[in-house]
C-alpha cells in the first residue's frame, strides 16, 4: 500500500514561518531589555502582545505553509491558544505578578507540548522537508519556561526578566532554523530535464 503521508511536510516558502515568529520574539526581547519597568503589569502587556501576534502568524502562515493536514491542525490549536492567552493577558493586564505567572505557565504548557508533539509525530512519520528538530527543540524549550514560571519565587523583575531571556533564546533558534531551511531548500538539486534519444527523432 502507498504511504499517504506527503514527501515533505512543507511548502518551499515554509522558512519565512519560523522567521516571522523569531521577529516577534526579539522584538519584544528589545521591549523588556530596554524598558526598566519589569512590572507584572509589563509583563503581561509584552507577553499579551507576542502571544496574540505569534498566534496570528502561527493561524496563518502555518496554515499557508504546511502541506500535511494534521500538522496545519496542531499549529493552528497552537496559534489560537497563543491569541486567547495573549487577549487575556492584555484584557487583564492588572492582574498581578500570580496572574502572570498562572498565565505563561499554562500557555507554555499546552504551545510547548503541541510543538513537541508535532516535531515527534512527524519524525515517525516522514522525516523529510521540516527541521523536526525544531519543532522539538522549541517545544521543549516552551515547555521548561512553563515548569520554571510554575515554580518561579514571586518575583517580578525575575519573571518578567526571564521571560525576556526565553524569547531572545527562542528567537535567535527560530533564525538559525529558518535561514537553514531556505538554504537547504535553496540548495536541493532541481529535476533535470530528459533528454530526447536520437533514434527517437529519426
Amino acid at each position: 500500500m502507498a504511504n499517504s503521508q506527503p514527501a515533505s511536510a512543507a511548502l518551499p516558502r515554509y522558512w519565512t514561518v519560523p522567521i516571522g515568529r523569531a521577529v516577534v520574539a526579539l522584538v519584544a526581547t528589545a521591549v523588556i531589555t530596554f524598558n526598566r519597568d519589569h512590572s507584572a503589569a509589563f509583563g503581561l502587556l509584552v507577553f499579551g502582545g507576542y502571544a496574540l501576534i505569534s498566534g496570528l502568524l502561527l493561524i496563518v502562515a502555518s496554515w499557508r505553509t504546511l502541506a500535511d493536514a494534521r500538522d496545519r491542525q496542531l499549529f493552528v490549536v497552537q496559534g489560537f491558544v497563543g491569541v486567547l492567552a495573549g487577549a487575556l493577558a492584555l484584557g487583564f493586564a492588572g492582574g498581578g505578578l500570580g496572574f502572570f505567572l498562572y498565565l505563561v505557565s499554562v500557555w507554555g504548557a499546552v504551545t510547548g507540548f503541541l510543538e513537541l508533539y508535532s516535531g515527534l509525530r512527524r519524525r515517525r512519520a516522514a522525516p523529510v522537508g521540516v527541521s523536526t528538530r525544531d519543532w522539538m527543540s522549541m517545544g521543549g524549550l516552551t515547555a521548561v519556561l512553563a515548569l520554571a514560571f510554575l515554580l518561579l519565587p514571586p518575583n517580578t523583575v525575575v519573571a518578567v526578566g526571564l521571560l525576556g531571556a526565553y524569547l531572545a533564546v527562542f528567537g535567535i533558534f527560530l533564525v538559525i532554523g529558518g535561514l537553514s531551511l531556505k538554504w537547504a531548500a535553496t540548495d536541493a538539486p532541481r529535476p533535470v530535464a530528459p533528454v530526447a534519444n536520437e533514434s527517437d527523432s529519426q
